[in-house]
């Protein structure tokens, strides 16, 4: 079990990592082909973004790295909730700009993933 909370912790890392560097390819390692992105919206909607397009953003997007903005993330909670699934809380930051991700993963053919994330964000000033 402790190597199943190592290689969690691995794979959010490499998830952070990708955020802050804006490397599109380590998210891609680390998101499972069908994770997808949901949030709740100002209005009460639920926006559901696939990998892929968020991908696509990420891409398109300054970094946060690249942008010279401070690096402040942490894993709050790691649950490993049984041997095939994980839930993983985080606080990442890309000022005005501050999230808290709740990331379930699956381990999936001997390799954890993420499989979906749900997210909120905070603006600085609001």
């Amino acid at each position: 079990m402790n190597a199943d909370i190592k290689a969690v912790e691995a794979t959010v890392r490499t998830y952070l990592d990708g955020l802050y560097e804006g490397d599109a390819d380590k998210l891609s390692h680390v998101f499972h082909p069908s994770s997808a992105l949901t949030t709740a919206r100002e209005d009460g909607t639920i926006q559901i973004v696939t990998r892929d397009e968020w991908l696509k953003l990420v891409r398109n997007r300054p970094s946060p790295h690249a942008a010279g903005l401070h690096r402040e993330d942490h894993i709050l909670t790691l649950d490993l909730v049984g041997p095939t699934l994980a839930l993983v809380k985080v606080k990442c930051q890309m000022p005005p700009r501050y999230f808290t991700d709740l990331l379930s993963l699956l381990k999936i053919e001997s390799r954890w993933q993420i499989v979906q994330k749900v997210f909120m964000t905070e603006t600085a000033g609001s």
